[in-house]
């Protein structure tokens, strides 16, 4: 079987799913090659599980000082560019193409009638789950972005829906470095985000950021992006600070990892995660780089582990039997797996579960 995998290049939320997704699908002897979009070539880094990549301009939102800049979106968008690279995009010799939230890939297979499945975050928001800031731009957004013909959902609770469990790296610690923080804050302003952690300096802060040089600045050490020292890091910290994207509070929930979340504001998917993590009782929200807000995070415990199962193992076998139409037996198989931390579920009340309609989630969520 020969597969295209399409992946969206924006933030590493999704290039850290399709790398746990690589290791998967090689080791179900499927034959991969991989196309990311979304960002500049050179600024993809530790692309080893790749090999030889291809890149696409595809398209992108643009933000700067913590939220989503929608005039700098519309002035880098090239419509011309993206139609070409979805006409010259062969999908032809491939067998099947996966998606992840990439929108060439998933256009040229339209355009060749070519089966897709997406496999991303962003599928769950079709079905009616915790929304915040949604709109109906939000929902024609999450349809045609990266259209498919199967469109399967990951999120850290199903909600009564056909959605599957994070696919995270199987991580686990129990090691904790006492007053240790790791910080990503991508969006924001690296200078103002060192300037809130200098005032706490029983702490120590491992800051990755893009636009980071290595140096440390009295308790804080800045990091440039780095896979193999982020890993590191989270390991061993006793907290994140971090936006509010999907991979790395899955990644900081199987080990046990406290969570202060500002998700990008104008950005629903990120408030909508944060408010969902908030609502489950697994992090904590920060509206802005305030100082008190930070303060009042620091001395809190964990919420404990939340056990994982290996769904890109199980995703790539599902794969390769090729029933691509049917994945509800494959949900029922991981959920039964996941196992939350004594009282997380009773953040949810079996009520709020039974009720339909977004506007119950928008109570819930504001309750």
């Amino acid at each position: 079987m020969r597969v295209l995998y399409g992946v969206q290049g924006t933030g590493n939320g999704h290039i850290t799913r399709a790398r746990k997704m690589s290791r998967a699908l090689a080791d179900a002897g499927i034959e991969v090659d991989y196309l990311f979009s979304g960002r500049e070539p050179d600024g993809y880094f530790d692309m080893a599980p790749f090999g030889d990549y291809r890149t696409r301009k595809g398209l992108t939102f643009s933000s700067g000082h913590g939220e989503i800049s929608h005039i700098r979106t519309l002035l880098n968008a090239n419509p011309w560019q993206f139609l070409k690279d979805v006409r010259q995009l062969d999908v032809s010799q491939y067998d099947l193409v996966l998606n992840d939230f990439e929108p060439v890939s998933a256009w040229a297979a339209k355009r060749a009638k070519k089966t897709c499945i997406g496999i991303s975050h962003q599928n769950a928001f079709r079905y009616d789950i915790p929304k915040v800031g949604n709109t109906m731009v939000n929902q024609l957004l999450m349809k045609y972005f990266a259209p498919t013909k199967t469109a399967i959902g990951v999120h850290w609770y199903h909600f009564g829906h056909a959605i599957l469990p994070p696919i995270v790296e199987m991580l686990d610690s129990d090691e904790t470095v006492e007053n240790k923080i790791l910080v990503y804050l991508p969006f924001e302003s690296l200078s103002d985000v060192v300037d809130l952690l200098r005032r706490f300096s029983s702490h120590s802060f491992h800051c990755y950021h893009p636009d980071a040089t290595d140096v440390d600045i009295e308790n804080v050490k800045v990091r440039a992006l780095s896979r193999t020292g982020f890993q590191h890091d989270l390991h061993d910290c006793a907290g994140v600070i971090a936006n509010g994207g999907f991979e790395l509070p899955s990644e900081a929930m199987q080990m046990g990892k406290k969570m202060l979340l500002k998700p990008l504001a104008g950005q629903f998917e990120q408030l909508s995660n944060v408010a969902t993590l908030e609502m489950m009782g697994l992090a904590t929200k920060l509206e802005k780089l305030d100082a008190a807000e930070v303060a009042k995070w620091l001395p809190t415990d964990s919420f404990g582990k939340v056990r994982l199962p290996d769904v890109a193992q199980a995703l790539a076998q599902w794969i390769k039997q090729g029933q691509w139409d049917d994945y509800q037996g494959l949900k029922e198989q991981l959920w039964q797996q996941v196992v939350f931390p004594e009282n997380v579920l009773d953040q949810l009340p079996e009520s709020q579960l039974l009720r339909s309609g977004s506007l119950a989630w928008d109570i819930a969520l504001r309750s």
